[in-house]
């Protein structure tokens, strides 16, 4: 992933304690959910088999990032969740489960220096985007530091979660996640070759329909969209799927391995992403992307960042067969 919009853990040198890793599902220790266990189930939506066009020429894109060649692709119809998973269900499954999340193995993770207080203590700074700080005690549970907690949030989107953190709870949950194909097909809309959800323009008439960053960044955020970080998932019109904030808020975990030369490669008919890698695809931008320094916003921009990262604007939705 860019450094930008969020650092991985390669970005901090030295040698990090590896967090536990299962290579294949079943995950030790993760039971999946009993139906009578009373968690409220996530909302879905259907999403209609259909061939649609993935990717975008717009020269205004990042090539590094591979969001082209624009090409046909075809999925089956399948389901996904209408907003992200909360902080709420998040705390369901760790009570569920026990389970414990990557950055707390780590003991930190990545917070925007903006949502930090003045007196937070010193912290290291990452050197390509020195707004993001390593801090001590930042877990799903603490999104900006120990200073900090989820209380008053339930449903705002849990963020400080790792892919293969996603993948525990989708295991507990009886879903999945997206393919990035999948993802970017539920959250066009059924709207072709647009750059957001609800058309070509980011802000229709002057309305703002997604939470990103709003002002100068980095240091001035003015929340003219009403937030600054994180929004309580539904706070935006949905697109016409039902889906809501597939842009903006927070970035979201895709199952697949991420390499930039795909899409000139990737099958035409349910691409699942390349066999190996050593990223995951992330999709739909966050509350820190600002058109001064990070056109990724939209539903053709794709990045990625290791399993193993973590960072307060990194989220996931779940999905399912249909």
């Amino acid at each position: 992933m860019s450094a930008c919009c969020g650092p991985g853990r390669d970005a901090i040198g030295g040698e990090p304690v590896e967090p536990t890793e299962p290579a294949l599902l079943p995950i030790p220790g993760v039971p999946d959910r009993a139906a009578s266990d009373g968690t409220p189930a996530p909302r879905f939506a259907s999403i209609p088999g259909q061939r649609f066009t993935m990717g975008t020429d717009d020269p205004r894109g990042y090539r590094a990032d591979g969001e082209g060649p624009a090409h046909p692709v075809e999925i089956d119809g399948f389901e996904l969740a209408v907003h992200t998973v909360t902080n709420a269900d998040f705390a369901a499954f760790v009570a569920a489960t026990g389970y414990v999340t990557t950055a707390e193995q780590f003991g930190n993770s990545f917070v925007f220096v903006g949502l930090m207080p003045d007196d937070a203590p010193p912290t290291q700074a990452v050197a390509a985007a020195p707004w993001w700080r390593l801090v001590e005690g930042a877990s799903w549970r603490a999104p900006e530091g120990p200073w900090s907690d989820v209380e008053s949030r339930p449903d705002h989107p849990v963020v400080q979660v790792s892919w293969l953190d996603a993948q525990a709870y989708c295991q507990w949950s009886g879903t999945r996640l997206p393919t990035e194909a999948e993802w970017e097909c539920a959250a066009r809309g059924g709207r072709a070759e647009q750059h957001f959800p609800w058309g070509e323009e980011r802000e229709p008439d002057g309305e703002h329909r997604m939470n990103v960053f709003q002002g100068t960044f980095p240091g001035n955020d003015t929340g003219a969209d009403g937030w600054v970080g994180t929004c309580p998932v539904g706070s935006y019109a949905a697109n016409d799927y039902g889906l809501y904030e597939m842009t903006g808020n927070v970035w979201e975990w895709c199952a697949d391995w991420f390499h930039p030369g795909y899409y000139r490669v990737a099958p035409t008919t349910a691409p699942t992403g390349p066999p190996a890698g050593q990223a995951r695809v992330m999709r739909g931008g966050s509350y820190l992307c600002h058109d001064s320094y990070c056109w990724r916003y939209r539903v053709d921009a794709r990045s990625s960042n290791t399993p193993d990262s973590t960072t307060g604007n990194l989220g996931f939705r779940v999905a399912r067969d249909g």
